[in-house]
C-alpha cells in the first residue's frame, strides 16, 4: 500500500496469526528498514528489547495499569507465532531500531474506559439523586443492548463472508484462505484489500450505531500517523521503514491524511499508569476465555508455525492427529496408528471438497471426532482441548522488567520450591505445619509452614494461585490442603497489589490494616487476628488484639462474643505450631468468655429463627471451656447451663440445647433427666414448647439420646396424649428435629419404639423405611395445609 512516501511500506497483519508472522519474516528480509514500527503503545518501547531478549518463552503479555484507584488495565499479548513479537526479534537480529506507534497506555486506558461508561460497561462519576440513578441505570442497559446488537451485526457480517465462501464459520474462512496462502506478497495484497472493504462495511455499522467505536479508532489512527511522521524525520533519504499494523488499519497509514497536532496530544484525556511485563498463557489466549482478539487454538496455531519455518506445512495433519491420539492413549484410551492415518486422509479429502489445498482447523476436529471419536465428540473432547489450546504458560528471566511485588513473589516461589505449580494445570499440595525433624536446616524443617505463610499471604490479596480446601479433620489446625494453579489473572492481581506494598509481606499488612481500621465488628476483628497469626504478620496480630479489645468492652451480642472467642481459642491451642506467642491473648480469651457466659441467659429470649445463631455460639463456648478449664472458669458456664436449662420463660429450644450438653457431661442423674422430660413434655405444656424442647435435646450427642428408652418412652407418651390440633402444632417441631437425623439413628429410635409397643423392633424399623402408603400421602397433605395460625 502507497503511504505517500516511498520509504515507509505497510504491513497489515492479523494478531496471533502463523502466516502473518511468517510472511513479515520474509518481507522485512526483502525490504531490510532501519526502523520497524509496530502498533502497540507508544511508552512501552523500553520493553521492546527485554521482549525479545534471551531467555523469554511466550506467551507473554505487555500489562499497563493505572497507578490509582480504581485500577484499570491494559494488556498486548504476545505468542510466538504473533507477527509484533517477531518484528521485534528480527529488528533485534539485524541490528533495526524498533518502536511502539498506537496511543500511550495513559490515554489508551482512559478513552477504553470512557467507551465502556459510554457503553453501560463501567460506572462513571456523576451527580444524580434517585430520579438520575433511575435514568441512568435505564440509559446503561440501554446502551448495553445497543452495543450488544452491533457486535452482532458485525459478527453476522463476518459469518455471511464464510458462508458466500462455503466455509462453516469464519475461522475456517481465514485460516483456508489467508493462514494458508502460500507467498509473502499473495498473504500481503489479500489482507489488505480484504480488511479495505470489511472496513467499509464496518464503518458504515459504527457511524449508525456506535459512533463511539469509529471516533476511538480515529484518534489511534491520526497518532500512529503522527509517530510515523516523526520516524521519518530521523531516517536518511534511502532509509527504509516498515510498519506492521492491524490490516483493519492499513487503509489509515496514508500519509496524505492529517496527523494529530501537538495541540491535540495534550488534550488527550489520561490516566497515570505503569507498565510491566507478565507471563501469559494459551488459555487466556483462546477465545474460550473470552479473550476477543484471540483465537481457538492457540496451541495449534503454534504448531502451524513451527511447521512453516521447517517448510513443511503438509506435515500438520498428521502432528496433530498424532498428539490427539497421544492424549488418548495417555488417559487409557487405546487409539491405533490406522485410525490417525484414517484421519488424515479424512481431513485432507474434506479439505479437496472445499477447494483448499491443506486441512484447516476445523477438518481436523471433524476428522478426529469420526476417526478417533467414533463420532463421539465427548469421547474425544480432553484431547482435542490439550491439542487445541494446550497448557502452555510463559516465562520470564530475572532482571526483565517488572513490578516490585512481581519480582517479590518470584523470589517467594523459589525460595519455597514452588515454581513448578506455577502451571495451567491444578495441583494439589498438602502441607503439614510441624516441624520436619528429619532435615538438617531450619528453613528445611518449616518449609511447609513457610509456604503456608505465603500461600494465605496470597489468598488475603485476592491473588487466586492458590485455593485452600477444606480437610476432615476439622481441629487438625497443622494439616492443610490447597489447590494451586497459575493463570494470567493471578499475575495481573499482583500487579494490582503493587498500589498497597512493594512486597507480599508489606501489601498483605496494608490490607489488614484497612480492614482494621472500618472494623466495628467483634467476629471481624477475631477472624483479622486470626488472618494476621496464618500470615506471620505480628505487628497486625497486634493492633487486631487491641482492637478487638476495644470492640469487647462493650459488647453484648451473644453469638458475636462466643465467635470472637472461638477464634482466640484455635489460636491459642494452635498457636504454636504457626510459632506465634499468643499469651497476650489469654487475658483476652477469659474476658470473652466471662462476659459470653453472663449473657448466655438473658440473650436466649429471641426467636426460633435467632437460636440458630445461639446454638453456635453455645457450641463455641462449650468447646473452650472444655478445652481451655485453666484459662477460663468452666464451672460459672455450666451453672449458666443449668440456669437456662431449668427456665420455662426462655426459648424453648435453647432450653433442651442446654438441657444436652449437661446430658453429655453426665451432670445429669436418670432421675433428674426423667423428671424433666415429663415436665416438659406434659399435656399441659403448649405443643410447640414441648416439641421445640425436644428438638434442642436433639441437636447434641444423639447416641447418648438415643440410649435413653425411658426418654423415647416418655416423648411416645407425649404424643398420644396430645389433641388432634395440639399433635400437629407439635409436628412442626419434631418433624425439624427428626429431619436432620441419618438413616441408621431413624432405625435405630424406630427400634426403640417398636420394643416399647410389644412389636419386633427389627420389623418396626424395616417398616419406618417403607414407601408411603396413598392414605399416609393423603395426610401429608392434609397437614401441609394446616393453619398454623401465628407460628
Amino acid at each position: 500500500m502507497s503511504t505517500g512516501d516511498g520509504r515507509v511500506h505497510v504491513f497489515g497483519i492479523r494478531h496471533l496469526s502463523p502466516a502473518g508472522a511468517f510472511h513479515l519474516r520474509a518481507f522485512l528480509d526483502e525490504i531490510r528498514p532501519q526502523v520497524v514500527l509496530v502498533e502497540g503503545p507508544s511508552d512501552a518501547g523500553e520493553l521492546i528489547g527485554q521482549i525479545a531478549s534471551r531467555g523469554v518463552v511466550p506467551p507473554i503479555a505487555i500489562l499497563a495499569y493505572t497507578d490509582q484507584l480504581p485500577v484499570r488495565t491494559l494488556v498486548f499479548p504476545l505468542a510466538s507465532y504473533s507477527p509484533e513479537y517477531q518484528a521485534f526479534l528480527w529488528a533485534t537480529e539485524n541490528g533495526a531500531r524498533a518502536e511502539f506507534i498506537d496511543l500511550p497506555s495513559d490515554a489508551a486506558v482512559t478513552l477504553q474506559a470512557a467507551r465502556r461508561a459510554g457503553a453501560g460497561l463501567e460506572e462513571t462519576d456523576r451527580e444524580d439523586g434517585p430520579a438520575g440513578r433511575e435514568g441512568g441505570q435505564t440509559g446503561r442497559q440501554d446502551a448495553l443492548a445497543e452495543r450488544r446488537a452491533f457486535y452482532r451485526r458485525q459478527n453476522e457480517l463476518y459469518e455471511r463472508v464464510a458462508e458466500l465462501a462455503g466455509e462453516p464459520d469464519y475461522d475456517s474462512y481465514w485460516e483456508r484462505h489467508f493462514e494458508h496462502s502460500p507467498s509473502k506478497e499473495a498473504y500481503r495484497h489479500a489482507i489488505e484489500h480484504f480488511s479495505a472493504e470489511m472496513r467499509e462495511l464496518l464503518e458504515q455499522e459504527e457511524r449508525a450505531h456506535d459512533p463511539r467505536e469509529a471516533s476511538y479508532n480515529t484518534v489511534r489512527e491520526a497518532y500512529m500517523r503522527r509517530q510515523i511522521r516523526q520516524a521519518l524525520d530521523t531516517v536518511g533519504p534511502s532509509d527504509r521503514i516498515v510498519v506492521v499494523t492491524g490490516a483493519h488499519h492499513v487503509s489509515a497509514m496514508d500519509l496524505a491524511l492529517p496527523a494529530m497536532s501537538d495541540e491535540e496530544v495534550r488534550t488527550l484525556p489520561r490516566s497515570s499508569t505503569k507498565l510491566t511485563l507478565m507471563p501469559y498463557s494459551y488459555y487466556k489466549l483462546s477465545v474460550q476465555s473470552g479473550y476477543g482478539a484471540g483465537n481457538q487454538a492457540p496451541a495449534y496455531f503454534e504448531r502451524l508455525w513451527d511447521c512453516l519455518n521447517l517448510q513443511d506445512a503438509a506435515r500438520l495433519p498428521s502432528l496433530y492427529l498424532s498428539q490427539v491420539a497421544s492424549s488418548l492413549r495417555e488417559s487409557g484410551t487405546h487409539r491405533s496408528t490406522a485410525s490417525v492415518i484414517e484421519g488424515v486422509r479424512l481431513a485432507e479429502s474434506l479439505a479437496s471438497l472445499r477447494g483448499g489445498s491443506m486441512p484447516t482447523w476445523g477438518d481436523l476436529r471433524d476428522a478426529a471426532v469420526v476417526c478417533l471419536g467414533f463420532g463421539d465428540l465427548a469421547s474425544v473432547a480432553e484431547a482435542l482441548a490439550r491439542a487445541d489450546i494446550g497448557t502452555a504458560i510463559g516465562a520470564l528471566p530475572e532482571g526483565v522488567s517488572q513490578t516490585p511485588i512481581q519480582d517479590d513473589l518470584n523470589r517467594h516461589l523459589k525460595r519455597l520450591k514452588l515454581e513448578k505449580y506455577k502451571s495451567a494445570v491444578a495441583a494439589d499440595l498438602e502441607l503439614d505445619l510441624r516441624e520436619n525433624r528429619r532435615v538438617k536446616s531450619e528453613e528445611a524443617a518449616f518449609l511447609d509452614l513457610h509456604r503456608s505463610v505465603f500461600l494465605h499471604r496470597l489468598a488475603l490479596l485476592g491473588i487466586n494461585f492458590a485455593r485452600q480446601q477444606k480437610i476432615r479433620q476439622d481441629t487438625a489446625t497443622w494439616a492443610e490442603h490447597w489447590v494451586l494453579q497459575w493463570t494470567p489473572e493471578a499475575e495481573i492481581q499482583a500487579v494490582e497489589s503493587t498500589l498497597k506494598g512493594e512486597t507480599v509481606e508489606l501489601a498483605a499488612a496494608f490490607v489488614l490494616h484497612e480492614r482494621l481500621e472500618g472494623c466495628a465488628d467483634l467476629s471481624e476483628a477475631s477472624r483479622i487476628i486470626r488472618l494476621a497469626c496464618q500470615c506471620g504478620l505480628p505487628k497486625a496480630m497486634e493492633e487486631a488484639r487491641l482492637t478487638l479489645q476495644r470492640l469487647a468492652v462493650a459488647a453484648g451480642d451473644f453469638a458475636q462474643i462466643a465467635a470472637a472467642a472461638n477464634e482466640l481459642s484455635i489460636l491459642i491451642r494452635y498457636g504454636d505450631i504457626r510459632k506465634v506467642d499468643t499469651s497476650s491473648f489469654v487475658p483476652l480469651l477469659q474476658q470473652l468468655f466471662l462476659r459470653g457466659t453472663l449473657l448466655l441467659v438473658d440473650a436466649a429470649v429471641c426467636s426460633d429463627e435467632a437460636a440458630g445463631g445461639m446454638v453456635t455460639g453455645m457450641n463455641e463456648m462449650h468447646r473452650i471451656s472444655q478445652e481451655h478449664p485453666e484459662e477460663v472458669d468452666d464451672e460459672r458456664w455450666l451453672a449458666e447451663l443449668w440456669a437456662l436449662a431449668s427456665r420455662d420463660d426462655r426459648n424453648a429450644k435453647l432450653s433442651g440445647f442446654a438441657f444436652a450438653i449437661l446430658l453429655e457431661r453426665n451432670l445429669i442423674s436418670p432421675d433428674q433427666c426423667s423428671q424433666e422430660v415429663s415436665r416438659r413434655l406434659s399435656p399441659g405444656i403448649p405443643a410447640e414448647l414441648g416439641a421445640g424442647w425436644f428438638e434442642g435435646v436433639s441437636m447434641r450427642n444423639r447416641y447418648a439420646l438415643l440410649s435413653r428408652s425411658g426418654l423415647w418412652q416418655q416423648l411416645d407418651e407425649y404424643i398420644a396424649s396430645l389433641e388432634d390440633e395440639a399433635f400437629l402444632r407439635s409436628l412442626v417441631f419434631l418433624r425439624r428435629a427428626f429431619g436432620s437425623f441419618e438413616s441408621r439413628e431413624k432405625a435405630s429410635i424406630a427400634e426403640t419404639l417398636g420394643v416399647l409397643w410389644g412389636l419386633d423392633g427389627q420389623g418396626a424399623a424395616e417398616q419406618l423405611q417403607e414407601p408411603l402408603s396413598e392414605d399416609e400421602r393423603g395426610k401429608l397433605d392434609e397437614l401441609n395445609d394446616f393453619d398454623f395460625g401465628d407460628l
